[in-house]
């Protein structure tokens, strides 16, 4: 009887265990949560293998997350509340990120944590919205989101050289057609006005003397007297510009649950 009691608890003991393990992976959520139904299910799928790709590889959370409300919070609060609450970030300090679209009001914000902090600054969030807001306005979700998943993928590694994006040391923005074609265009001016004004010197019979000792013939003049009159003095004056004081980095602030976020964010 004994015997059959204690197989009878090991059994359920394993059972409870094993139901533990699939309901913690079950409650695992994923680095795309598109509440707001932005995307298909091929641009989901997609998007989540780029994500999952390169948050496993530089062990710091990539996350997406869109929604149709914010139940009356702030980008800020309700960005650092889903990340906290749903587990996202590696390690013991929860290093991640994560962009937050709403469509309720048109806000994104961006939160980070941990390592992410030190990865993603004030001017580098700043830099970084710049390159994906024009798709996202435009409504092509999809390119917004591959755009900043490839550029956290660039900042972290940036970060990882000791040396993170910031203010005066961000990553050159690629030129548009239009600066190259204005740039050709103003190339093109250039040399036609050098060979212009090669042409037009090659016109002239007479040269221009910068003395005047050249224009008077040998012996015909006599100078008695020489001297130097003063006129007058002019003195420029500038202020001098202090230097900056601004040290860059990233402002912290503190969630509902006591964590450190980072972050910054606006309108589309």
């Amino acid at each position: 009887m004994k015997k059959r009691i204690r197989a009878v608890l090991l059994i359920a003991i394993f059972c409870l265990s094993f139901g533990m393990v699939v309901c913690a992976a079950e409650a695992k959520t994923s680095r795309l949560v598109d509440y707001a139904d932005l995307l298909t299910e091929s641009e989901e799928n997609r998007l989540l293998s780029i994500l999952d790709e390169i948050s496993e590889r530089q062990q710091l959370d990539i996350v997406i997350v869109t929604t149709n409300t914010l139940d009356g919070k702030s980008p800020t609060v309700y960005a650092d509340d889903f990340y906290d609450e749903n587990g996202y970030g590696f390690g013991v300090e929860k290093d991640g990120v994560l962009l937050l679209i709403s469509m309720e009001d048109r806000d994104w914000w961006i939160s980070t944590a941990g390592y992410g902090i030190i990865a993603f600054t004030d001017a580098g969030i700043t830099y970084l919205s710049e390159q994906f807001l024009s798709a996202l306005s435009d409504g092509d979700y999809e390119k917004a989101f591959t755009q900043f998943a490839r550029l956290c993928d660039e900042f972290i590694a940036q970060a990882r050289t000791g040396e993170a994006y910031d203010i005066g040391e961000l990553p050159k923005a690629p030129f548009s057609i239009g600066y190259n074609l204005i740039r050709s265009l103003i190339i093109g001016l250039i040399i036609a006005v050098i060979v212009a004004m090669t042409m037009r010197a090659g016109m002239k019979s007479v040269r221009f003397q910068s003395a005047a000792s050249t224009y008077i013939k040998s012996g015909s003049m006599n100078v008695t007297e020489a001297r130097d009159l003063f006129l007058y003095s002019h003195v420029d004056r500038k202020v001098r510009q202090k230097e900056s004081s601004s040290k860059g980095g990233s402002q912290t602030h503190t969630s509902s649950s006591g964590r450190t976020h980072g972050g910054g964010g606006g309108k589309f």
